[in-house]
């Protein structure tokens, strides 16, 4: 299992919209409307690197995203 917090930079007034919608997205645990330089985080989990990928695609996809950060978590 894959683990990664998806950072996301949205267009101006449309971060309730986008965390809503990443939140329904298949893989997304979680969907937070944050401050900063990201307005969204989404918590998402993966069978492996490659259905992470699939799954910040269709992120990526969601109307109003303008930009992704994707950071695995690593297990030490």
């Amino acid at each position: 299992m894959v683990e990664a917090f998806v950072l996301i930079q949205v267009e101006m007034a449309q971060g309730r919209r986008v965390t809503e919608e990443v939140g329904g997205v298949s893989g997304v645990q979680l969907s937070q409307f944050v401050t900063g330089p990201y307005d969204v985080v989404a918590r998402v989990q993966a069978p492996d690197v490659d259905a992470l990928g699939k799954v910040v695609d269709e992120i990526q996809r969601v109307p109003g995203v303008t930009r992704t950060l994707t950071c695995t978590v690593i297990r030490l």
